[in-house]
């Protein structure tokens, strides 16, 4: 995976907490079979470069629970 800018990925999030729990998540679907919404390389097809790419590419979002 090409060397990607932190701070690119906080700004998707907010936080590294969220980050870190949307990542994980979201790499653990695709370990359990999700289709990626991205395109990826060959190279990049371990589930957190996918999860991270999904990220930055704004196909994958979260809901705060409480919020409306």
């Amino acid at each position: 995976m090409q060397d990607i800018p932190i701070d690119t990925l906080f700004n998707k999030t907010g936080s590294a907490y969220k980050l870190v729990i949307l990542t994980a998540r979201r790499a653990i679907e695709l370990s359990e079979g999700a289709s990626p919404l991205v395109k990826i390389r060959l190279a990049d097809q371990k589930p957190m470069n996918i999860a991270i790419q999904e990220i930055l590419e704004g196909r994958i979002s979260y809901k705060i629970k409480g919020d409306k």
